[in-house]
């Protein structure tokens, strides 16, 4: 669990380019179900290593768990599914109720290999948090993803895992509650570290680049400008890449060299004489604001006086705070986390009722009508045993605060805050792709990695993984300087000398914005060009012509579509 103090933050930002190769199929899957389903779909990968995943040709290849009583049932339609009969409520020799499980299957795994799991989940009554648990061959128990399974539909569970060692796995679901657990449509695809990190690569290539084409035409004429030089400068980068920043950097020269030479967003604490000067110093070098956060939900992080505070009070210390922050920085900062982590905490709801969150969104979307809000919370890609903040679960937090009265208008994002030891990439990616669904922005909002042997290794592929999901937006690392020691993971020392993390950043930051820096246009004056995404001087000279023409342009995903034309007169 994270412990901060509450803070109004800045944030900033950078771009990328990546290619890659495929060995064979591996795509961003748009099938993540929000909705549940009458019916489930067919399993993905044609079920991959999974054997009769449908259950068409009944229990082959299935066993189960303890001397439970197993069957094959078939809905109205004919579709045919799992059921292990009285699984729930089953005590162990100790007395301790043992979790409810599913059918189970063996599988062969492959050392150094990201596993995808899908399966389509359902209870005979209520809902009921079910987990997929893969037993991996080394003996490890992993949480492999986590869905709300519903009675009367088909919940879709996407999730995955990585097995580092080859031998026999397991896989099965489990729910602590005492359900039977109906199972269908069951996949399990292997793919090799090459492919998945291969397969990143060409979709951020695809993603985060276009390929344009500038014509140079003289202006009497109209005729094109033969071997015309064009000179191609990158302002802006379009991908927002960003770190936090603290208040050292007001009377730092070092610090603000090295951080503003970086990056375009940023983040900081509270107190408004503080985050004013930031805010200015962010303005001087271009650099956009997100604000974090207006409030944060968790009771143990209140401000000592509020804590206790009867509900009138906390009321109007609410609307001061609303007033004072959002009015002070409405159309200064970009995004708003607006109450912090309320998946984990529920500081607010428990005091005005579960729709307290859906009511702040509100007002801070009344105050400033131009920034997004967003839902920020920690785990979500992180940690697929923790039940509370999982991709369904936060849908369905979303879609209440989206349905409160007077929201439908509202700017919403999703923030996802990526605190992460070990990821586990399959399951990051199947999150990504859940929630997506959702058609909002969606940022990684506050990404580090913990010291370790593999802290270097581990944050350049949880960036390059955020980077090539073509539903995220932006990122912004949680790696702020301070003089006292860093939360979690420093990118410098306290010379503003490089760490390898630093080494890390700086490496994608540059390769993400490599373009040509120049090109000549052929015989009808054109020049093709693919570049990353974002704003561009593009300086034409030609021996015909005195001085330059500078033709301002941006290039985002629209810029293939036509031809360019710039006007060069003589």
């Amino acid at each position: 669990m994270k412990v901060r103090r509450e803070k109004l933050v800045l944030s900033l930002l950078c771009v990328a380019f990546l290619q890659g190769w495929m060995v064979h199929s591996v795509e961003y899957d748009h099938t993540a179900s929000i909705e549940c389903l009458g019916d489930p779909m067919k399993p993905l990968y044609n079920g991959g290593v999974i054997q009769n995943g449908e259950f068409n040709s009944g229990l082959m290849g299935w066993s189960t768990h303890r001397n439970s009583k197993t069957g094959v049932r078939s809905s109205p339609s004919g579709n045919k599914f799992a059921v292990v009969h009285g699984a729930g409520g089953t005590l162990s020799s100790s007395g301790n109720v043992l979790p409810s499980h599913s059918v189970y299957q063996r599988v062969r795994m492959q050392r150094d290999t990201h596993y995808s799991l899908s399966a389509w989940l359902q209870v005979p009554a209520g809902s009921a948090d079910v987990k997929a648990v893969v037993k991996a061959p080394h003996g490890e128990r992993i949480i492999a993803g986590s869905v709300v399974a519903q009675s009367g539909c088909w919940s879709m569970l996407k999730g995955g895992m990585t097995a580092y060692s080859s031998g026999h796995g397991e896989i099965y679901f489990e729910s602590d509650a005492p359900v039977e657990i109906w199972v269908d449509s069951v996949s399990l695809q292997p793919f090799s570290f090459d492919e998945w990190e291969a397969h990143a690569r060409r979709s951020a290539n695809a993603t985060r680049r276009s390929t344009i084409r500038l014509v140079a035409k003289g202006a009497h004429d109209d005729k094109p400008m033969v071997n015309a030089t064009v000179i191609i400068e990158l302002l802006r980068a379009g991908f927002p890449f960003g770190n936090t920043m603290t208040k050292e950097i007001l009377n730092l020269p070092a610090y603000e060299k090295w951080f503003t030479s970086r990056f375009t967003w940023n983040q900081n604490q509270e107190d408004y004489r503080i985050p004013d000067a930031m805010l200015q110093l962010a303005n001087k070098y271009g650099i956009r604001v997100r604000g974090h956060n207006v409030f944060w939900d968790d009771q143990n992080s209140q401000i000592r006086w509020v804590r206790p505070m009867n509900t009138d009070q906390l009321k109007a210390a609410m609307q001061k705070r609303l007033k004072s922050v959002v009015s002070r920085y409405a159309g200064k900062v970009i995004h708003w986390d607006v109450v912090n982590e309320n998946l984990h905490f529920n500081f607010f709801e428990g005091k005005f009722g579960p729709t307290a969150s859906a009511q702040i969104y509100n007002q801070v979307g009344q105050i400033d009508h131009s920034a997004i809000l967003f839902m920020n919370e920690f785990n979500t890609l992180e940690q697929p045993g923790d039940p509370n903040p999982v991709p369904s679960k936060y849908v369905a937090k979303m879609a209440q605060i989206r349905s409160y009265p007077g929201n439908g208008g509202l700017k919403l994002g999703v923030g996802l805050e990526s605190h992460f030891s070990t990821p586990n990439f399959p399951y990051m990616r199947s999150a990504l792709d859940t929630l997506a669904k959702l058609k909002l922005p969606m940022w990684l909002t506050e990404v580090d990695v913990i010291k370790g042997p593999n802290q270097v290794k581990f944050l350049e592929q949880v960036l390059r993984e955020g980077y090539g999901h073509p539903s995220v937006n932006g990122m912004i690392m949680w790696a702020a300087w301070h003089a006292n020691g860093c939360y979690v993971m420093c990118l410098t020392d306290n010379n503003f000398k490089n760490l390898p993390v630093g080494n890390v950043v700086d490496k994608l930051i540059a390769e993400w914005k490599t373009h040509s820096k120049a090109a000549t246009t052929d015989e009808n004056g054109i020049v093709e060009l693919n570049l990353p995404h974002g704003e561009y001087n593009f300086t034409v000279t030609h021996p015909s012509v005195k001085g330059a023409i500078i033709h301002t342009m941006t290039v985002d995903a629209a810029s293939s579509a036509s031809e360019h034309t710039i006007t060069v007169r003589v």
